[in-house]
């Protein structure tokens, strides 16, 4: 290093610092995690910046050209996409020149990079994810005619699509940030605003001028350079300055260590593309890098399964990197497992649950086929009913890992079939018995639509439903049916009006329907929608049966507090039978 010591360096300008980021000078290593902040915290940063206000210091580590090929660089992230670019791309570096890698301050590098020379395509509110008209492609702009009416805020930032920034009128006036960094001098500023016709404003003046200042001309970047070249150390300044401000969350933290001490693969890009190939399963999950970290400690018999630094020692990540391609195999299997079952983002109320589901897997050796053959169809079945009662329980809220740690030695004891029984007599009366009580099953008639433990509910009533087809849960008496002017309109007496409407979203009025007969019955009257689907009177009694449907009672809306009770009574019948 020719004899540099770390030390505080001469400030630079945010000009010097993006055209420096532009040409790759500057890099993120792969100890660093990913850009995480929302447009919320760069239009902040932006203001702070305007009012003058202390940005922080930064932190950057000069990596000598002998010992780049040593770590792993990622490049930083230009146009963020929610979506589909999230993920920092990999650096191609030779050994030709030091390079400078960012240890503390890359998402605020990246916001002001992203600002000043790229786009941040957010979704739309009320968009759904997988449309692509849903993240239009946006640049930071400022108003130079008006203040911004949030009060943290003096100036009025905003990232906009180019036709949103098109409006002006009396009070608006947008400045795509990122042109401020072609004026060289701040005569080209006022030749600006007299071409606009705003060289009158005086606010609009002051905003240029004073956005001039603070990106081409003022060294607002303050950094401390770091010239050591020891990994432990550089590892341990890392983690120091990191535990103040945006904590680096756990997984962050680990993933980095994990990806400075794999040798053959690079544990970030792996995990990270993982992670999205799993949420990719069935209707969607939302995993994150926590729950493959976990897997990892877990499924690679790690004594000490804690989610710690210590346990992400050099010994241990050569174990996970050994066993990593039979972890992702255990993994998809043991989520399209649980997809077939019913579940999705919103519907699976704890992920760690499919860790003993995977470590079952793994110990039967992977087999490719456990999700379809019927070699396994009565493993499945009671897989599916523990991992039910497991949801509906909570049996991984709190310390999951006191509930990890015995059933991982009871599969480890016992592999043959999954032992359902055991696991029962192992947490019997204890705060994570899966055994039900009569108050138990009580509170499951009181789940409502839509709720999280709703569907693990619904599907202990629905055995033989192959919940891979997609099930909706449906009102049988239509929920749009329940406005208090229309319960008027269809004559529902006054004191039955609240009854219909406290009771309209609990389990008692809700079945399990496929796609297509759901959209079918849409807000159809379910006595006419009945008779439609059900022609003769074996179908109506199979129908009746499978649905847990009061066959002797009315089902006209006006008898819908009859129908309610009866099949409440009905329902908890079966769960009696199934839990008591």
């Amino acid at each position: 290093m020719d004899g540099k010591k770390s030390s505080f360096q001469k400030p630079i300008t945010i000009k010097e610092v993006t055209e420096g980021v532009h040409r790759h000078k500057y890099l993120l290593p792969a100890i660093q995690r990913e850009f995480v902040w929302d447009e919320d915290q760069i239009i902040k940063l932006f203001d702070s910046l305007m009012r003058g206000y202390p940005i922080g210091s930064f932190l950057f580590w000069e990596v000598s050209k002998d010992k780049v090929n040593d770590f792993q660089f990622y490049e930083f992230i230009r146009d963020y996409h929610e979506r589909d670019n999230k993920h920092n791309p990999k650096a191609n570096v030779t050994s030709e020149e030091n390079i400078t890698a960012i240890l503390d301050g890359q998402q605020r590098l990246t916001s002001i990079y992203i600002a000043l020379k790229g786009t941040y395509s957010y979704k739309m509110i009320y968009k759904r994810k997988d449309n692509d008209n849903a993240y239009p492609k946006r640049k930071l702009y400022l108003n130079l005619l008006s203040k911004s009416e949030n009060f943290e805020l003096l100036y009025n930032f905003d990232f906009l699509t180019e036709e949103e920034a098109k409006e002006k009128n009396e009070k608006i006036f947008w400045f795509e940030v990122g042109k401020i960094t072609s004026f060289e001098k701040l005569q080209e500023i006022f030749n600006y605003l007299r071409e606009n016709e705003l060289v009158a404003d005086q606010f609009a003046s002051d905003c240029l001028v004073r956005l001039f200042e603070v990106i081409n001309q003022n060294e607002n970047i303050n950094f401390y350079l770091e010239t050591s070249q020891e990994l432990d150390k550089v590892l341990n300044i890392f983690i120091r300055v990191n535990s103040g401000g945006t904590q680096l969350s756990y997984s962050d933290l680990l993933l980095s260590i994990a990806t400075a001490q794999w040798t053959e693969k690079d544990a970030r890009e792996e995990i990270t593309s993982f992670v999205d190939d799993l949420n990719r399963i069935g209707e969607n999950f939302e995993f994150n890098k926590d729950f493959v970290l976990k897997n990892c400690l877990v499924l690679s018999d790690i004594k000490d399964m804690a989610f710690k630094v210590d346990n992400f020692n050099t010994e241990n990540m050569k174990k996970i990197e050994a066993n990593w391609d039979a972890i992702k195999q255990t993994l998809m299997l043991s989520v399209e497992l649980v997809a077939s079952f019913g579940y999705n983002h919103q519907t699976l109320t704890s992920a760690n649950a499919i860790i003993p589901i995977a470590y079952y897997i793994l110990s039967k050796g992977n087999p490719s086929n456990f999700v379809q053959s019927s070699e396994f169809l009565e493993d499945r079945k009671t897989i599916k009913k523990w991992f039910n009662l497991s949801l509906l329980k909570r049996a991984f809220s709190g310390q999951p890992d006191n509930v990890l740690r015995p059933i991982r030695t009871i599969i480890k004891e016992e592999h043959n079939s999954f032992p359902f029984e055991k696991i029962i007599e192992k947490f019997k009366g204890t705060n994570k018995s899966l055994t039900f009580t009569e108050d138990d099953v009580d509170n499951l008639l009181l789940y409502k639509y839509g709720k999280g433990h709703t569907f693990s509910a619904m599907s202990l009533l629905y055995p033989t439903l192959d919940l891979r087809h997609r099930f909706h849960q449906d009102h049988i008496f239509p929920r749009s049916w329940f406005r208090k002017r229309d319960l008027r309109k269809r004559e529902i007496s006054e004191e039955n009006i609240d009854y219909y409407m406290d009771n309209v979203d609990y389990v008692s009025n809700i079945q399990l329907l496929e796609g297509l007969p759901n959209e079918e019955k849409s807000n159809k009257d379910f006595k006419e929608w009945f008779e439609e689907v059900n022609k003769t009177d074996d179908e109506k009694r199979d129908y009746c049966a499978k649905h847990y449907l009061p066959k002797e009672t009315s089902f006209e809306f006006s008898n819908f507090e009859e129908f309610f009770e009866k099949r409440k009574e009905m329902i908890k019948q079966k769960f009696r039978e199934l839990l008591l």
